[in-house]
């Protein structure tokens, strides 16, 4: 007979349980058979031994079978894409209508902020009357007519994975890459994915800093979501620095504006949506390769359609109907806005991404705890690249504040943040490899 101690003695012994056994305890977190005492252990258990491929998969299957799982019966594919999280990176605003206006299915079930990085859905909520809590009827509705749709998860959705994510966070077990996997899969493969493009973040900026870290959690990601057959690429994207010149809620949402309207472009940004974009319409069948869906992709950016698709997504969703043609005054600014000056001269040579989603999140565009209210205008913009030549006194960011006090605060975070030399670095790569 299955129960918890065993399974648990088993992975602390350096054994494998069979993949029932993993879909029982997963089971058992959901329904509370499972007590927090032996989650606790489960999860320091596999941080230590590991649970190998099959585990994995097991795990996350039964952790995304705990809930709801969706099922579609559409006249395209249904594809995705997730991020592992970083300071400025806006993709998935620009990247779902790309995909929508290429023929494919998009219903993205995203998150909020976590620690430093910024949530594709406290951005979204910078737009007026902006709804990320859609019934599944409504969600369905939405994916079906618009092929497009951006929400949080529903209590329904892994709840397997929510009891065991608190526990995470109290006994240091974060860190597992196995859990981290079976984390982000089971939420996304509960929305009936047929194709996964994920966007594997390394750098200052990244949770992933180093290099070997993030590609072994993007081996991970792809070899678990395909063994539970779910079509799946990872591209190692560069977190050393902020992807957008922004980083803030509606910053953020107005550089992806001025993206998509092609009133100011943000080369990185745009490429690296364009890659995950081609890797997306490849998986899913909707291009040859990868190469021909980069062009798809850039041609719906380029031609508006992206735009006008996004335009119909915030309308659906509650968002102003005449957003992409009046974002700039239908988004919140913030009432004291002030330089970040350089304290010498030189080239940017380094820069602090976590330094920098921190200052954000204290400026209150993020969460210090659980239920604090985000204030969606604050945050940094203009901020310097590696690699710019700054001369003293010259802004490496301009600081949007509630209050002056907080601003100063900031500035100095910034300041701190940023590393000059005298002569240029070498600049980073935007995309590292790609794990298939």
């Amino acid at each position: 007979m299955t129960d918890a101690r065993s399974i648990i003695a088993t992975i602390r012994d350096g054994g494998q349980p069979s993949a029932g056994d993993l879909r029982w305890f997963a089971s058992g977190l959901a329904s509370g058979h499972v007590t927090d005492a032996q989650a606790g252990a489960f999860a320091m258990a596999v941080l230590l031994k590991g649970l190998g491929e099959e585990g994995r998969v097991a795990l996350t299957e039964g952790m995304r079978d705990s809930g709801k799982v969706l099922s579609w019966d559409l006249p395209g594919p249904v594809i995705d894409k997730h991020s592992t999280g970083g300071i400025g990176d806006c993709t998935s605003l620009l990247l779902a209508p790309a995909l929508a206006a290429c023929g494919a299915y998009v219903p993205m079930i995203s998150g909020r902020g976590l620690g430093h990085t910024g949530g594709t859905l406290d951005k979204l909520e910078a737009i007026p009357g902006f709804r990320t809590g859609l019934s599944e009827d409504e969600f369905r509705a939405q994916t079906a007519t618009l092929r497009c749709a951006i929400v949080s998860a529903s209590a329904e959705i892994a709840p397997a994975d929510r009891r065991l994510y608190a526990i995470r966070d109290v006994t240091s077990t974060v860190e597992s890459i196995d859990l981290i996997t079976a984390s982000i899969l089971s939420k996304k493969l509960s929305a009936g994915l047929q194709a996964l493009v994920l966007d594997v973040k390394t750098g200052s900026g990244a949770f992933m800093v180093r290099m070997e870290d993030s590609r072994a959690l993007a081996r991970s990601l792809v070899d678990t979501a395909n063994g539970a057959g779910c079509r799946t690429s990872a591209l190692i994207t560069d977190m050393s620095q902020p992807l957008a010149s922004a980083a803030g809620n509606a910053l953020e949402v107005i550089e992806v504006m001025e993206t998509l309207t092609g009133t100011s472009v943000n080369p990185a940004l745009w490429d690296v949506t364009v890659a995950l974009g081609g890797e997306a319409l490849a998986l899913a069948g909707l291009a040859a390769g990868p190469q021909e869906g980069e062009e798809a992709i850039a041609q719906v950016l380029e031609s508006g359609q992206a735009a006008e698709w996004f335009g119909r997504m915030v309308a659906a969703q509650g968002g102003p109907a005449d957003f992409t043609s009046r974002w700039a005054d239908r988004l919140p600014s913030a009432p004291v806005v002030v330089e970040v000056p350089s304290p010498r001269s030189g080239h940017v040579s380094a820069i602090d991404g976590r330094g920098l989603g921190h200052a954000v999140v204290r400026l209150g565009g993020g969460r210090l705890r659980d239920g604090d209210r985000i204030n969606p205008a604050v945050g940094l913009s203009d901020l310097a690249g590696i690699g710019d030549d700054v001369g003293q006194g010259v802004p490496l960011a301009l600081v949007h504040a509630a209050t002056r006090e907080a601003a100063d605060e900031a500035v100095a975070a910034v300041q701190a943040a940023y590393r000059l030399a005298d002569s240029p670095p070498a600049e980073p790569p935007l995309i590292y490899e790609r794990i298939a």
